[in-house]
């Protein structure tokens, strides 16, 4: 049996970065979710149409109503799959 002392120095396994931890608060979520959907626009306004720049435009609009309203759209549906919060509104 390990002695009480010991127990605090087990080294402990790293998850690869792009393995989203189930502890990521909602707040780190969004702001993954809302980088991706901006560099994939940007691809597609680049690769496909100007017109991907609504999606750009919408995902900088739900950035702001989540600053000061303090929900988006985004929030309510990973709410619904029990990510918390870390900051409280």
């Amino acid at each position: 049996m390990p002695h009480p002392s010991d127990l605090g120095t087990a080294t402990s396994v790293r998850r690869p970065a792009w393995e989203v931890s189930p502890s990521w608060p909602l707040e780190r979520l969004l702001f993954a979710l809302a980088g991706t959907m901006t560099l994939l626009s940007v691809v597609l306004v680049a690769t496909v149409s100007r017109w991907f720049l609504l999606l750009t435009a919408f995902v900088g609009i739900n950035q702001w109503l989540y600053v000061t309203v303090g929900n988006c759209p985004a929030s309510f549906v990973l709410q619904r799959f029990g990510i918390a919060r870390r900051c409280s509104s």
